[in-house]
């Protein structure tokens, strides 16, 4: 949960209530806060001005992933970043996630004058990033939303995942998303499938009311394409006409597509149009 960067001293004030200031020269200042009472329920602030940009790390829902170095590149080029964590499958089933990403961006938004953050969610994290900026008004909160490899809709995660030649971490997707839903969808009757249906984010687009969204896949990224697609339609049904879709060659998935010069550059250019 709290980040190499920071070491103890940041993990200790968060546990105490207060905030500490570190500088990993010759990086940002980063500060680390709680948005609520639950350990997890954390965001680790790097910079002191710019745009504020709110992370949503992946994991499977199931374990922290460390962007301590993409907070601290973006902060670098203008941005005041907030890596969030927020509560796991294994500390809570749907929709605690979303309940903390929403209460994320409210602290967020408090803290810079009400003014809209902006939010970049990588896989499982670009699943909760894309239903923040659908459920209900989203643009009402959130400024824009980039999904790295977003898993959009988890119930196609969990039928890729039982394919024949299904791959380990499609496999694993698989059973993390069913521990997300807190039931079996093959077997456990209406109320699963309503809970499998608020977990994808094109149950809750609705056009004009939605965030603009840029969504990015690799063409052979274990979570496909389809998923964004699935989104992109459901944008356009209702009317929506700011949803952007890239899919780039390779494998490379969530975080590691920002490896690509090609893929930073058009993200952080997305960004900077939309601040």
């Amino acid at each position: 949960m709290c980040r190499p960067l920071l070491a103890l001293l940041v993990c200790g004030a968060l546990l105490s209530g207060s905030s500490v200031a570190v500088r990993a020269a010759p990086g940002p200042v980063v500060r680390g806060y709680a948005y609520g009472e639950h350990p997890r329920q954390t965001v680790t602030e790097y910079g002191t001005k710019g745009p504020a940009l709110v992370i949503l790390h992946g994991g499977y829902w199931a374990e922290d992933t460390d962007w301590s170095d993409w907070a601290g590149w973006f902060a670098e080029r203008g941005f005041r970043v907030y890596d969030t964590d927020y509560r796991l499958n294994s500390d809570a089933p749907w929709d605690a996630q979303r309940v903390d990403a929403l209460a994320a961006l409210r602290w967020v938004a408090d803290r810079n004058g009400g003014v809209r953050p902006l939010l970049l969610g990588s896989s499982a994290g670009g699943q909760i990033a894309t239903v923040a900026g659908t459920y209900g008004a989203g643009a009402s909160r959130v400024r824009g939303v980039v999904a790295l490899s977003p898993v959009a809709t988890p119930y196609r995660a969990w039928v890729d995942g039982a394919r024949d030649g299904a791959d380990r971490n499609q496999r694993r997707l698989r059973r993390e998303a069913a521990r997300l839903a807190g039931c079996d969808p093959d077997r456990d009757g209406r109320r699963c499938w309503d809970r499998w249906a608020d977990m994808a984010a094109r149950t809750h687009a609705s056009g004009a009311e939605d965030a603009p969204m840029f969504l990015v896949h690799s063409a052979e990224d274990f979570v496909p394409a389809a998923h964004a697609h699935d989104l992109a339609f459901a944008q356009r049904v209702a009317g929506g006409t700011d949803t952007r879709l890239r899919v780039v060659p390779g494998a490379a998935h969530g975080a590691k597509l920002l490896d690509d010069d090609g893929v930073r550059r058009s993200v952080l250019r997305w960004l900077r149009e939309h601040a």
